[in-house]
C-alpha cells in the first residue's frame, strides 16, 4: 500500500504543476499572438488535453476494440460539459466572446446530430462515417485557425494616429476575460511552447498516477467496483479538462477553460471516435436498459444535447454565462451519476 500512495501523491503533484504550465503556455501564446483566448482553448489546448483519450481509443480500435470510443466519448462530453464547465461558471460566471464560440458551437451540434442519426437510425458506426467525423475535424481545424490568425492580423494592423489600445490586467479577467493583454510577452517563444508541451506530458502522467493508484487504493479500502467506475475511471478521462479549468479559473482565464471543454468536446466526437470508427467500425454497444431500451439511447445522448445546450444557446443570447447553468449542469450530472447505480 505504501507505493501506491506514494504514487498517488506524485500524480497529484504532476496534474497540479502540469496544469500550471500547461496554462501558463497557452495564456502566452494566445497573448504573444494577440489570439482570443476562447480560439486557443477550442484548438491547442484542447488538442493537449484530449490526446491521452486519443490514444486509449486507437490502441482500443487497433485490438478491435473500436466500441470502446462510443461510450469514452459521450461520456467525456457530458462530463466535460456537466461537471467540468459546469464548476467554472458557477464559480465565475461573466462576459463571453460570443463571435469567437460561433464556430466551435456550430461544429460540434453538426458532429453531435451525424452521431445521434448513427446510434439511432442505423444503429452502426459504419467506416464511412469514421471518415466524414474526420473530415469535419480537418475543417473545423482550418477554419478555427484561419478565424484566429484573420483576428490576430487585424489586431496588430490599428493604424498609429488612433489611440492606444486599453490594457487591462489579469486582476480583472470577470470583465474582462478573453481580452488578450497589450503587453510584451512574458517569456520567449520557445518556452511558452515548452511550458505547453511539458505541462501536457506532466497532466498525461499525473492523471494516469492519480487514477491507476487511487483505483488500488479505493479497492483495498473496500470500496465496491460500481463506484470506482463512476469515480476514479470515469473521471480519469477527464482530469486534463479539469486540471486545465480549475488552474485557468484560479489563473483569471475562464475563456481559456470555456473553449477548452467545447474543442474538447468536439474532438471526444470528430477526433477520438471518427478515428476509433475508420479503423474498427462497430454496431452500438449494448448496456444497460432504461425502459426497456438501450440506456444510451435514452439517456446518454439526450443528456449531451441537454448539457451542451443548456451551457451554450443561453450564453450566446445574453452572451453571459450565469450562475444558474452552472449549477442546474451540476445537479443534472449528480442526479446522472445518480441514476446509474439503479440501473
Amino acid at each position: 500500500m505504501f507505493w501506491p500512495i506514494v504514487l498517488f501523491i506524485i500524480g497529484l503533484l504532476l496534474l497540479m504543476k502540469g496544469g500550471d504550465w500547461f496554462v501558463d503556455g497557452a495564456t502566452g501564446l494566445a497573448h504573444r499572438f494577440r489570439l482570443p483566448e476562447v480560439i486557443v482553448g477550442a484548438t491547442v489546448v484542447s488538442i493537449g488535453t484530449t490526446l491521452p483519450e486519443v490514444m486509449v481509443s486507437l490502441s482500443g480500435a487497433i485490438a478491435g476494440q473500436g466500441a470502446m470510443a462510443y461510450g469514452n466519448a459521450i461520456g467525456s462530453v457530458i462530463c466535460n460539459t456537466a461537471l467540468i464547465s459546469a464548476i467554472t461558471i458557477a464559480v465565475r460566471p461573466g462576459p463571453v466572446d460570443t463571435k469567437s464560440m460561433k464556430t466551435p458551437v456550430a461544429f460540434f451540434f453538426l458532429a453531435a446530430v451525424i452521431y445521434a442519426l448513427a446510434a439511432y437510425v442505423s444503429g452502426y458506426f459504419y467506416a464511412w462515417i469514421g471518415f466524414i467525423l474526420l473530415s469535419i475535424f480537418a475543417v473545423y481545424m482550418f477554419l478555427t485557425i484561419r478565424s484566429g490568425l484573420l483576428q490576430a492580423k487585424e489586431a496588430t494592423s490599428v493604424p498609429l494616429s488612433e489611440d492606444p489600445p486599453v490594457t487591462f490586467e489579469h486582476n480583472d479577467p470577470e470583465l474582462h476575460d478573453d481580452i488578450p493583454d497589450e503587453l510584451p510577452p512574458k517569456y520567449p517563444l520557445y518556452k511558452d511552447l515548452l511550458l505547453l508541451v511539458v505541462g501536457a506530458v506532466m497532466i498525461a502522467f499525473g492523471a494516469d498516477f492519480l487514477v491507476d493508484n487511487g483505483t488500488i487504493i479505493a479497492k483495498a479500502m473496500g470500496v465496491p467496483e460500481t463506484v470506482i467506475a463512476l469515480t476514479f475511471v470515469a473521471l480519469g478521462t477527464s482530469l486534463p479538462e479539469l486540471v486545465t479549468a480549475i488552474t485557468s479559473l484560479v489563473k483569471g482565464h475562464g475563456a481559456l477553460s470555456l473553449g477548452n471543454v467545447i474543442g474538447a468536446n468536439i474532438f471526444n466526437l470528430v477526433l477520438v471516435s471518427g478515428a476509433s470508427i475508420a479503423i474498427a467500425p462497430f454496431p452500438v454497444p449494448l448496456g444497460n436498459t432504461l425502459f426497456g431500451i438501450n440506456s444510451s439511447l435514452v439517456l446518454d445522448i439526450p443528456l449531451m444535447f441537454l448539457v451542451m445546450g443548456m451551457l451554450t444557446i443561453p450564453t450566446m443570447l445574453s452572451r453571459k454565462l450565469s450562475r444558474w447553468q452552472g449549477i442546474t449542469m451540476l445537479c443534472l450530472y449528480a442526479g446522472f451519476c445518480a441514476l446509474q447505480f439503479v440501473l
